[in-house]
């Protein structure tokens, strides 16, 4: 399994618009085949700032879903991201 988690510190005045345009990629991750979870949400404390989680089968599905990554529209509005990527091994049963 793929996790993916972070922060994401957005330029002054743009989360509200951040966060309407993440909305359509949240819907159409949650229907992608290998997705289990994917999030993107204001952060209350910070104004600046948004949190991102994502959980994936496999790094394919990933790969398959991210395709050419976020629009200009999206990049345009981050200042600086903290996020990582982390491989999961299968719960052992």
């Amino acid at each position: 399994m793929i996790i993916v988690s972070g922060r994401l510190y957005l330029r002054p005045g743009t989360r509200t618009q951040f966060l309407a345009a993440s909305a359509e990629a949240m819907a159409q991750a949650r229907t992608t085949s290998g997705c289990h979870d994917f999030v993107v949400a204001a952060d209350p404390m910070q104004a600046d700032r948004v949190n991102v989680y994502e959980e994936w089968a496999t790094r394919e599905a990933l790969e398959r879903f991210r395709g050419e990554g976020p629009g200009e529209d999206l990049s345009a509005c981050i200042a600086r991201a903290e996020v990582g990527e982390y491989e999961v091994p299968p719960a052992k049963r």
